[in-house]
Parts: C-alpha cells; structure tokens; sequence
C-alpha cells in the first residue's frame, strides 16, 4: 500500500513537471526610462537609445518597455525601483543605483556663448562663468569648473548670455542646438565642442537590477566586438561611439 501510494505520487509530480515544461515561459521583461529626447527617445518607443535597448536585451529574452518621464523622475524611479532603469545616465551620476561596465552611446558636450567670445576650451572653463541645467553636475565631469550657475528651464538663455549673466551655456548638443534655434539671429553666437561624455544605463540596484546589468554587459562584449550597433548609429545619423 505504501509502495503504491509513493508511486502515485512520483507520477503526479511527474506529471506536474511535464506540464510545467510544455508551459510556455512568458518573456522577461525590462522596464526603462527617460526623458523625451527627439530622435533618441521618443514617446512612442522610437529612437536611437531604445533600439539600441532592444538589440541589447531582446535577444537574450527581455521584452523592453519604454516609459516617458522627466529626467529627474526617471533617476529617482530607478533609485526606488519602481522601473528597472533609466538611460542617458553620466557614470555615477547618482547614488543607489547600478552602474554597467560598458556605455552605449556618447553626449557630445557644447558650449554656447556669443559670437564675439573667445571660443572656450577643457583648459580654459575655469576663466569663465558657466550656466548649466538643474541636475546635470557637469562640474564633476568638466575640468578646471569654478563659477557655475544651475538654471531650472532652458528658455532663459539667450537673454541671460546678452546681458553677460553668464559667460557659456553648457549642454549635450541637441538641447544647445535646440536653445540656438530659438535666437532671432542665431549668428549672434556661436556654439564650441568640449567633449564627448559616455552615456550608461542606470539600473536599480536590486537582484533584478543586478541581473541585468550582467545581460546588459555580456550583450554589450558580443555587440560592440561584432559591430551590430552600427547600423543603428546610421539609421539614426549619429557618430558611432565605439
């Protein structure tokens, strides 16, 4: 009696983990976020950072999931973590989260001033004072930073370069050339390349975080060493960082 009941039991649980093998496991997924950046990452989970995201993580069995908030929101959700990531971090931006070994993509830093300036340089920051947003601590990523100002909204600053408030407007390309476009003669001034920034995915810092900062850099070995982010970089027109 005992023999048959302990052999029913070994076929239910057989049984059970036939089943379990047959159910399809449904995919992981992978929740990142950011600002709007046009081109880059939009709303509707187009652009440059998100298709790199997916070349990164579908193949290893991520669906990912974009989702669009302001810039200090996506920081501080991935602290918490309410997602499990945010893109277009600067390496140890912020505390309390993850950081991968490999970057996937580069901010070209800009200044912009008035065309009558003297063009500025990584060595000269320091004569100058500087004007940045709110939150982007490039002075622990510039060299020789002294006199700088953190603004809140971007639409103040043409006006504050013409009444000499400040010397140079910092800022990724895209968003300097965005406040430029807004000059009724742009040739009033004149934007200077500094740098190019490395660019990481910020992840939160829980097993979940953890694991796929491992995914992310092991996929991240394979891509860059094969070169299948390129056509990415091009489709998008953006110089390839790697």
């Amino acid at each position: 009696m005992g023999v048959r009941r302990w052999l029913l039991t070994l076929l239910c649980f057989a049984a059970t983990l036939l089943q379990a093998q047959e159910t399809p496991v449904s995919p992981a997924k992978v929740t990142l976020a950011s600002e709007a950046w046009d081109g880059y990452t939009n709303a509707d989970g187009s652009g440059l950072a998100w298709d790199v995201m997916r070349k990164v993580f579908e193949p290893a069995g991520f669906t990912v999931q974009t989702r669009t908030e302001p810039y200090t929101r996506a920081v501080g959700l991935a602290q918490r973590g309410e997602v499990d990531g945010w893109v277009g971090s600067y390496r140890d931006e912020v505390k309390d989260v993850l950081y991968p070994r490999w970057h996937y993509d580069s901010d070209p830093i800009y200044a912009l001033g008035l065309a009558t300036s003297k063009a500025p340089s990584l060595a000269t920051l320091g004569e100058y004072r500087l004007a940045w947003v709110h939150g982007y601590k490039y002075e622990a990523y510039l060299p020789n930073v002294r006199r700088f100002n953190q603004i809140r909204r971007r639409d103040g600053i043409l006006p504050m370069l013409q009444h000499g408030r400040a010397d140079f407007y910092i800022d990724a390309f895209t968003e300097a050339q965005e406040v430029l476009n807004q000059a009724q003669d742009p040739s009033i001034f004149r934007l200077t390349h500094l740098t190019q920034l490395p660019l990481y995915v910020g992840f939160a810092d829980n097993e979940h975080g953890r694991g796929l900062r491992a995914v992310f850099d092991r996929r991240m070995d394979s891509l860059v060493k094969s070169g299948e982010l390129k056509p990415i970089f091009q489709h998008w027109k953006q110089p390839y960082p790697f």
